[in-house]
């Protein structure tokens, strides 16, 4: 896989559009519908502690991963124990770039020295700033008391567009994003990139199409006729 919304030493800049990311990915017909909606990356779950409607099998995992086109990344989203299991898990499912849930920053750095992809913890905007230097991107979330996201509540958007002013590593925004929404919290926040599950969903694990372009085309367009800065 080819991945066009993976960060790298170029993307710390604010983009000249924000990025989108359609997580919670269970199914090829969403697959295919993410993609030709535009969104640049999709988000798979597997081997979390948590209970949720869009957690798929490591095999199921592999199988959507592998289907991810060139140009789109394929993001492993995962709960992890340590950041060897992390590496093992990266290393057999061998997608774009890895988020994970519940480690520690001094673990997510030994995950980042050790996977060959991005690193991107899922954090509270309370705590980010302890994972700055450990994290290739930050995915600031409304967090439960596990670690896990998906909980489909928004979080203090002015707090998180501190973070996307004051540090230099991208700052990627979820947390109850819908297509209602997701307009204005990217020019509250100014995000690198939005991220999305249960808010494009028509029932648990399975999206609802009209949402998914929806959610892209105002995310994508929020900005449009303003100067963005570099």
């Amino acid at each position: 896989m080819v991945a066009s919304a993976a960060v790298d030493d170029g993307a710390l800049a604010t983009p000249a559009r924000t990025r989108t990311k359609i997580c919670g990915i269970t199914r090829e017909a969403d697959l295919r519908t993410a993609v030709a909606a535009g969104a640049d990356a999709v988000g798979v779950i597997t081997d979390v502690t948590v209970e949720s409607p869009r957690a798929v099998t490591v095999d199921r995992a592999r199988d959507l991963l592998d289907a991810v086109p060139p140009f789109v990344t394929g993001t492993l989203v995962t709960m992890p124990e340590n950041a060897e299991a992390a590496v093992r898990l990266v290393e057999r499912l061998e997608p774009d770039a890895v988020q994970v849930h519940g480690l520690a920053p001094d673990r997510v750095a030994a995950l980042r020295v050790r996977a060959s992809v991005p690193v991107l913890p899922a954090v509270d905007a309370t705590d980010a700033r302890r994972y700055a230097d450990a994290a290739d991107a930050l995915v600031v979330d409304s967090l439960d008391d596990e670690g896990g996201g998906g909980t489909g509540e928004t979080h203090d958007w002015e707090r998180t567009r501190d973070l996307v002013t004051e540090l230099d590593v991208p700052v990627v925004l979820a947390g109850g994003l819908t297509p209602d929404n997701v307009a204005t919290a990217v020019r509250t926040v100014r995000p690198f990139a939005v991220d999305v599950a249960s808010g494009v969903e028509r029932e648990g694990g399975v999206k609802d199409a009209e949402a998914v372009r929806a959610f892209v085309r105002h995310a994508t367009r929020a900005l449009d006729g303003e100067e963005v800065a570099r």
